[in-house]
């Protein structure tokens, strides 16, 4: 098929394509602007055409003619089919430019007349191929798009292949897709010009499989069902997708333990194979798919006592991938195992289980497959799973525990103790341990359709309320249901009091009272001997003082660390040790604060706690960032947001952080767009205490990126916030002085002065001394928008070696740059040297090129004596300060960039100050202001 320069398709694909392809996207795209060649290859279902036809409609438009074909399996033995797919719709365009032995041929292989062949016509015909492409490309560049080359037949393959090799600086390239399941595409790359790229699609991460399906409308799947279609799919977007269908179709999700539905189009690909195995070795096969972890050895054990010949069989067919010399029997893809054993009868099912129930090392395993092997209830059944869910808990497994405990639970009679709904609710707090937030949700309605007693019931509405996260809005009517529940117990009430604490500091914003309900909580749980509540209403009120600059908050902090202590609580992300950390932190303690967040990290990561590592691995990046170290806080915050992508925890929390990581050391557009979508976030949940801290990397962001405007405009709104929240600790937030910058650059340096005298008086209380160095750094810039320059620089320099006192690198290499900045009254080429030294040494890429920026400005000019610019200053009477200092500098020839330069503002503030000069003075252009001034030095 052939397709001319106006050539639309729709681009539906380009969705798909871009989840978990960005890399691969920028390399081909590179390499066809470049005037190269790609081929795409993979495994079946992996993405190559959706790629494929995405590339072509992106690049296809720069083609003067497309020539495209698609082969198929059912058609590879038809010769020449490609080569008419290709050139059928121009071969009346180039045939008069062939010579005519060349014409006939091609003519005889396109139409089938003349039954032309390759051994026959083969030098005529390959000519005549290569002759046709340069007569296309004389009218423009030709694109050829080949897809499934594997299907290509065999004479079109050689025709491609003679052409593509000797088509030099002709401006064709091939754009081609082939199906292979390791890395032999030698065959296509022969079929290629010389310079062709071959690219492989591999599978894709959970995160982007999740993002897939979520694409594609499948969007109410719980993240555990997400996992077992990754886990399944072995990351194959197409087999991914045909999970998701198949699931969304069912009326109820598959249970734990229980095998996902493969639908028939995937069994197809997977099961024709087994027709081929003896019974044995298919009884043996699901065994292995039964089996967690399934070996030789423990085959054996499972009573297959020839196991090595029929996994030898299976291995022969491309069912197995065992290896020689290891003991692993592992499937050639995992939809292989989960196709084997959904097509297995229950009995068959229920038997392998049964023998691996005792051929099994591990006890959780054990459990778990006797549990798989028993119907109805069974209490001996149950207590060992029982058992099991606690070791897994140990190990730091809470998923598995969570599985394990629901499964004990459906073996549980009526009336035993503990009572089914007991160990649900405990599966429950495993699975949000687990960061799996809906499926708890999930389990905690069903306990409450029949839960009467109160202790159930309060439980389970703490599942319901942990689960919405710091959507704590969307919960608000739980509230009363759970206090009616809880009566006068002081230790239900204890639960329900620290979480409206926790309410009232993300919902309504109020730091105050979210101090009281915390406080009240401690008293309750003291009052009904639930120390681990107390702990953790304790810390929520330690920090809640922390963060509103409360004189109480040391005393507090030091009282819930007393003993005793829980160790799931000493390590729980609003837990003792945490309260302690912020405080740290904010009192400037930075090497105690990061040993004690890696401390913290390295025990939930231990333990298996996914939503405290998410928080945790967030705040080493923020450790790290204030430490100056860009690069390690931007791998950390990376981290963090795949982490928080991937469990749905911390979403917002995550992308803020990562947007100042971005600003401070990788890319600014990512850093605004990851800003915005936190803003979004907490906006959407009603989370006031993030949405400010949101808004303020949005705003540094902005700063970074030369938009002093819009980060005035996104600070100026924090501000807001933080008056309204309570919060004045200025050390929370740290934006003060990017807001007072960011002011005077806007030539708002009155307002600047404001802020930094507002925040001063805090800082000073606090004894916050890298705030009041920030401050003194920003009031620099004050005073030499004010003409200080001699005082201004003085001030920075004392900035710089505080910040460096501090530990804080980055806000001592920002010291540096505006020092360099200022001193520009008298350049030279090392004038941003140290500005610079300092930036690569925290790794602030951003930053780095704001000082290129600043070098490859014109140099601005030195003022002409002060008695010849007096005369001139008289005729800019009734000007506001900013206006006056612009007007006289244009007065003397500056150009707007020296302006901008020498005032440490923006252009487009430069621009906006010269459209009041003019409104003001009643003229209409630099020059009136330049004539205005000859005028007055001429009286």
């Amino acid at each position: 098929m052939t397709v001319r320069r106006d050539f639309k398709e729709s681009a539906r694909c380009r969705p798909d394509l871009v989840i978990g392809r960005d890399e691969l996207w920028a390399s081909a795209r590179d390499q066809l602007a470049g005037g190269g060649s790609v081929l795409l290859h993979g495994p079946a279902g992996i993405g190559k055409s959706t790629v494929l036809r995405a590339l072509a409609t992106d690049y296809g438009e720069s083609a003067h003619t497309v020539l495209r074909c698609s082969a198929t399996e059912s058609e590879s033995h038809l010769p020449f089919l490609a080569l008419a797919d290709l050139f059928g719709l121009v071969l009346d365009e180039v045939a008069p430019a062939l010579p005519a032995a060349q014409r006939t041929a091609l003519e005889s292989a396109l139409t089938g007349r003349g039954e032309s062949t390759l051994q026959r016509d083969g030098l005529a015909l390959r000519l005549a191929v290569l002759s046709a492409l340069r007569a296309l490309a004389a009218r423009g560049p030709v694109l050829v798009v080949a897809d499934d080359m594997q299907w290509l037949d065999p004479a079109s393959a050689e025709l491609l292949g003679f052409a593509a090799r000797r088509l030099g600086d002709t401006p064709v390239q091939l754009l081609c897709a082939v199906r292979t399941e390791g890395q032999e595409y030698d065959r296509q790359l022969r079929s290629s010009p010389p310079d062709t790229l071959a690219i492989r699609l591999n599978a894709l991460s959970r995160a982007h499989v999740s993002a897939l399906l979520d694409h594609r409308g499948y969007t109410e799947l719980p993240r555990s069902t997400v996992r077992d279609i990754h886990r399944t799919s072995g990351g194959n977007p197409l087999y991914a997708l045909e999970l998701g269908r198949a699931l969304s179709e069912m009326p109820t999700a598959p249970r734990p333990g229980e095998p996902l539905p493969v639908p028939t189009s995937l069994r197809a690909l997977v099961l024709s194979r087994l027709d081929m195995l003896s019974a044995e070795a298919r009884r043996t096969l699901l065994v292995a798919s039964a089996g967690a972890r399934p070996t030789l050895a423990l085959l054996h054990a499972a009573g297959r006592e020839n196991a090595e010949a029929e996994t030898a069989q299976a291995a022969a067919l491309g069912l197995l991938a065992t290896e020689p010399e290891g003991p692993a029997v592992r499937f050639a893809h995992p939809l292989i195992s989960a196709a084997l054993y959904a097509e297995a009868p229950a009995q068959d099912r229920r038997a392998a289980h049964a023998a691996l129930s005792t051929a099994a090392s591990d006890p959780i395993e054990r459990a778990r497959h006797l549990a798989l092997a028993t119907t109805g209830t069974d209490p001996e059944v149950a207590d060992r799973l029982s058992e099991a869910a606690a070791l897994a808990r140990d190990r730091g497994a809470p998923s598995v525990a969570a599985s394990l405990g629901l499964l004990a639970a459906r073996h549980t009679p009526q009336g035993a103790t503990p009572s089914p709904d007991e160990r649900r609710l405990e599966a429950g707090e495993d699975a949000i341990t687990a960061g799996e937030a809906d499926f708890a949700r999930d389990i905690a309605h069903d306990v409450l359709t029949r839960a009467t007693a109160p202790a159930d019931r309060v439980r389970a509405w703490m599942v319901v309320i942990e689960s919405a996260g710091q959507a704590l809005g969307e919960v608000d009517a739980v509230f009363p249901k759970v206090l009616a529940d809880a009566g006068d117990d002081p230790r239900l009430l204890a639960l329900v009091h620290y979480q409206l604490s926790w309410r009232g500091l993300v919902v309504d914003g109020d730091f105050a009272e979210a101090r009281r309900q915390a406080a009240h909580a401690a008293e309750l749980a003291e009052r009904g001997g639930d120390r681990r509540t107390e702990l953790m209403a304790l810390s929520l009120r330690a920090s809640t003082e922390t963060l509103m600059g409360h004189a109480d908050a040391p005393a507090t902090i030091k009282k819930a660390l007393r003993e005793p202590q829980f160790a799931d609580v000493a390590c729980h992300h609003n837990g003792p040790a945490m309260a302690r950390f912020r405080w740290l932190m904010m009192s400037d303690q930075l090497p105690e604060a990061r040993t004690t967040i890696t401390a913290l990290l390295r025990e939930v990561q231990r333990r298996g706690v996914v939503e405290s590592e998410v928080h945790f691995q967030r705040f080493l990046a923020e450790t790290e960032l204030r430490s100056g170290h860009c690069g390690r806080a931007l791998d950390l915050a990376r981290e963090s947001l795949r982490l928080a992508r991937d469990s749905g925890i911390g979403l917002g929390a995550s992308a803020m952080l990562t947007s100042m990581a971005e600003a401070s050391g990788g890319d600014v557009e990512r850093a605004l767009d990851l800003a915005r979508e936190a803003a979004g976030r907490a906006e959407a949940d009603g989370d006031q205490m993030y949405l400010s801290k949101a808004l303020a990397s949005l705003g540094y962001a902005q700063l970074v990126a030369d938009d002093p405007a819009g980060a005035v405009h996104s600070l100026r709104r924090v501000r807001e916030l933080e008056q309204g929240l309570g919060i004045t600790d200025p050390a929370r937030g740290r934006w003060q002085g990017d807001l007072a910058e960011a002011l005077v650059r806007i030539g708002e340096p009155a307002e600047a002065q404001d802020v930094i005298d507002v925040t001063r008086a805090h800082a000073v209380r606090l004894g916050r001394e890298s705030i009041i160095a920030v401050l003194d750094r920003a009031e620099a810039l004050v005073r030499a928008a004010r003409g200080e320059h001699e005082a201004a620089i003085a001030q920075l320099t004392s900035v710089q070696d505080r910040l460096a006192k501090l530990g804080y690198a980055l806000e001592e290499a920002r010291a540096a740059f505006a020092l360099a900045r200022l001193r520009t009254r008298r350049p030279g080429p090392t004038s941003y040297d140290e500005a610079a030294r300092l930036l690569r040494r925290c790794r602030a890429v951003p930053w780095l090129r704001l000082v290129d920026a600043a070098l490859a400005a014109p140099e601005p000019q030195e003022p002409p004596a002060e008695v010849e610019r007096q005369p001139a200053a008289d005729a800019l009477e009734g000007l506001a300060s900013m206006e006056r200092q612009v007007a006289a500098l244009v007065m003397e020839g500056a150009t707007n960039r020296e302006i901008a330069a020498r005032l440490f503002i923006s252009v487009k503030t430069v621009e906006a100050t010269l459209t009041r000069v003019y409104r003001k003075l009643g003229i209409r252009s630099r020059v009136d202001i330049v004539r205005l001034a000859a005028g007055r030095r001429a009286t």
